[in-house]
């Protein structure tokens, strides 16, 4: 996979689409990522204690690589990357990511 941890994407496909986020955890052998604060999905939590109640907590789920594109630090552009010599390449200035 050409996405790794904490890297900055952009979403071009689903309900979050246009929007940024720092990559939080990546998941190779399903080729999914987490991303904080996006796709997010809510989940009832029991209360572990007595004389409490339970919640909704909203937490990040992960979703398909193929639906975000790596923004290059170089010229800003949410591009496609390519490998030259072990490395990351941005597609669109050619430079080392």
């Amino acid at each position: 996979m050409k996405i790794k941890k904490g890297d900055t994407i952009k979403v071009i496909t689903g309900n979050d689409r246009g929007k940024k986020g720092v990559v939080a955890a990546v998941l190779p052998q399903a080729e999914t990522i987490v991303v904080e604060g996006l796709n997010l999905k809510k989940k009832h939590v029991r209360p572990r204690q007595q004389g409490k109640k339970g919640e909704l907590v909203r937490m990040p789920a992960p979703f398909s690589v193929s639906r975000v594109l790596l923004i290059c630090p170089k010229c800003s552009a949410a591009t496609r990357v390519g490998r030259r010599e072990g490395s990351r390449v941005c597609k669109k200035c050619n430079a080392t990511i």
